[in-house]
């Protein structure tokens, strides 16, 4: 079984941008660790990558911590660069992501939260249960690319500042792109869902492409265009943002989908029933790239000024 080995390459032109995405579900505790080289969240990043402004000079850590749908903690601190230490091994100020034996996945964080400066010391651990998925194109035409790197794993949830330590199931993917999000690419929804026999990932694209669905089990990870035509429900979040009114996996209705985040331009959203569990994300990256949000943004973010 392909497993995770060293860390792909880094971005390292203007606009550029990869993210290392997991999160861990864990009994009543959500959790979502990104580490972001050219922040797909940076308000900064958004101006300076038209100036010639390069990815690593903008590098952040998010952490999100949620209990029974309710957000108990949040890390949004960006750097001014980022290190591979090793071929399996990238640091993001004091936070780092390994890639060890086996494929085993390890995202630390030791950081604070924003805009309060409250430390925070968190862990996710995952051991992948299936293989990795295949690099695709998202948008035929356009540079931006994802991997399901670990769709389905076996995981532990550590918070030792808040003495929560869980074992649960996780997933971890990658995105990368040679442009700014938002330049030709709008936007985007996505969801996984673990099922008890596999996970599904439904990934949702702006018109001109078909939605992309893994299915990955133990066996094997496959990925096709959905060409059949749904219209599902929506309804808008506060901030006036498009989002699905229920998560589903496929053609299953896993829930009512509850907003873990909601901002002018993203949104994190749950859904729970039964054995099924489902995280999603909306991103309207044109919007984000607006004057005044950029502006709202920067309360959100911690920033680590260069020494």
């Amino acid at each position: 079984m392909k497993r995770l080995g060293d860390i792909p390459t880094l971005p390292d032109a203007a606009g550029a941008y990869r993210w290392f995405y997991a999160d861990v579900s864990a009994g009543p505790f959500s959790a979502v660790c990104i580490f972001m080289l050219g922040s797909l969240f940076s308000p900064r990043y958004s101006v300076a990558a038209r100036r010639g402004g390069l990815p690593l000079e903008h590098s952040a850590v998010n952490f999100a911590l949620y209990h029974e749908g309710v957000r108990r903690l949040w890390v949004l601190s960006e750097y001014p660069r980022a290190q591979l230490e090793a071929p399996g091994r990238l640091r993001i100020g004091r936070s780092t992501l390994t890639y060890g034996d086996g494929g085993r996945v390890r995202m630390e964080v030791e950081d604070w939260t924003a805009p309060w400066g409250r430390p925070v010391r968190a862990c996710l651990t995952l051991e992948p249960l299936t293989p990795l998925g295949e690099v695709v194109r998202l948008m035929p035409g356009l540079p931006h690319y994802w991997q399901a790197l670990a769709p389905r794993a076996r995981a532990r949830l550590e918070v030792p500042s808040l003495g929560v330590t869980s074992d649960g199931l996780g997933y971890h993917d990658t995105n990368h792109g040679e442009e700014l999000l938002g330049e030709r690419l709008p936007g985007w929804h996505w969801s996984r869902t673990h099922r008890e026999d596999a996970t599904v990932v439904d990934y949702h694209l702006p018109e001109g492409a078909a939605p992309l669905r893994v299915m990955a089990r133990a066996h094997g990870v496959s990925c096709e265009r959905d060409t059949g035509t749904r219209t599902r429900p929506t309804n808008f979040t506060g901030w006036g943002l498009r989002v699905p009114t229920r998560l589903h996996a496929g053609d299953t209705v896993v829930g009512q989908a509850r907003l873990l985040e909601s901002s002018p331009f993203y949104a994190r959203l749950e859904a729970r029933r039964g054995a099924l569990d489902a995280m999603g994300e909306v991103a309207d990256f044109r919007r984000f790239h607006s004057p005044l949000i950029r502006w709202m943004a920067h309360f959100r973010t911690r920033v680590e000024k260069a020494a």
